[in-house]
């Protein structure tokens, strides 16, 4: 089985809040990340395609390919964007680390799919929040 790992970046705002729950709630469970006024970072996202190498090209999945999917499905609608408000496939999540990989991934799932070749798939997608906070997201992997 191979790996192969497309990384790329990009900048938005987001806050930690659930609706559901008091001021006192989020502002005790979240933090500094509650802050009415949003804040930022600099993610970087990693995606992962497995499977075996196409006879004919060589490739897993074409790295070209999985870059506009990336483009089209992650970059486009978040870089510089708040991720509350403006990011429809994310309405209604609280944009935690762990729920955004798993939103990403559902996103990417099914263009990565059909891109990939032969029985490749999409393996995994890693989400840096920071250099020293990340999720990961791999469905399918046995624990």
């Amino acid at each position: 089985m191979i790996f192969v790992t497309r990384k790329a970046h990009f900048n938005a705002s987001h806050r930690l809040h659930n609706p559901n729950k008091s001021d006192e709630w989020n502002e005790e469970t979240f933090g500094k990340c509650n802050n009415p006024n949003w804040h930022g970072h600099n993610y970087v996202i990693e995606v992962t395609v497995s499977g075996e190498p196409n006879p004919e090209t060589g490739y897993v999945i074409d790295l070209g390919r999985l870059k506009s999917i990336i483009n089209d499905r992650i970059l486009e609608p978040c870089d510089h964007k708040n991720l509350n408000l403006e990011v429809q496939f994310l309405e209604g999540v609280i944009p935690t680390s762990e729920n955004l990989v798993r939103a990403f991934f559902e996103e990417l799932e099914e263009d990565v799919n059909e891109a990939a070749h032969g029985n490749s798939t999409l393996y995994s997608v890693k989400l840096y929040e920071t250099e020293r906070n990340i999720a990961e997201y791999c469905p399918n992997r046995a624990l």
